[in-house]
């Protein structure tokens, strides 16, 4: 897809907060810091999410509006241990919220760092969301850091661990996998609109 017009529409914590829904919406998900600011930036070919190496920073559901074609929505990270037991429970809530409000969900990203293991919490929102009956892609981000080798065992862990064969490999510094994600968002667009 090339990124004509991109626009931030709101930051939201509740259901009441969000706007209305209108196109197609791609959510991305993930532990805190595993890149999805990063990865959304990268895809739209411009800083719009804010990025930090501090974990827990996105603390609202962020919508943006791409091309009035489809919306990206960056929710909150989970699983961040440092944040007071009222901001994890805050976040966790405004997770729940968005999925459960009904929203024209194309697609759920689901964004695990490839450096690490799918946790425990990242199989569990897996799972929940092939409850809900929503299209899951899995991204593995951050494969610049590893090398070839470790990267193929890392996609065959995320694939083994969360039971799902499409996994992609990404990386926002050398752009990796920017084509394939976008192409996989529009034929879930296009499934959706049939």
């Amino acid at each position: 897809m090339i990124v004509r017009e991109c626009r931030y529409i709101t930051g939201a914590t509740l259901k009441s907060q969000f706007p209305p829904a209108g196109h197609p919406e791609v959510v991305f998900l993930g532990r805190s810091n595993v890149g999805k600011s990063s990865l959304i930036n990268l895809l739209v070919g411009r800083r719009i999410a804010r990025v930090s190496r501090t974990p827990g920073r996105t603390q609202q559901a962020h919508f943006y509006d791409i091309n009035s074609h489809v919306v990206l929505v960056d929710l909150p990270g989970y699983g961040y241990a440092r944040a007071p037991a009222r901001v994890r429970e805050e976040l966790i809530e405004t997770i729940d919220a968005y999925l459960t409000a009904g929203r024209p969900i194309a697609m759920a990203t689901l964004i695990v760092d490839s450096r690490h293991p799918p946790t425990e919490l990242d199989q569990k929102m897996n799972e929940w969301l092939g409850s809900r009956g929503l299209r899951v892609q899995v991204v593995n981000t951050k494969t610049d850091k590893l090398p070839r080798s470790e990267r193929n065992a890392s996609m065959e862990r995320s694939r083994r661990t969360l039971g799902l064969e499409d996994v992609m490999a990404f990386s926002s510094r050398t752009g990796e996998g920017k084509r394939e994600l976008w192409a996989a968002i529009e034929s879930r667009i296009a499934d959706m609109r049939r």
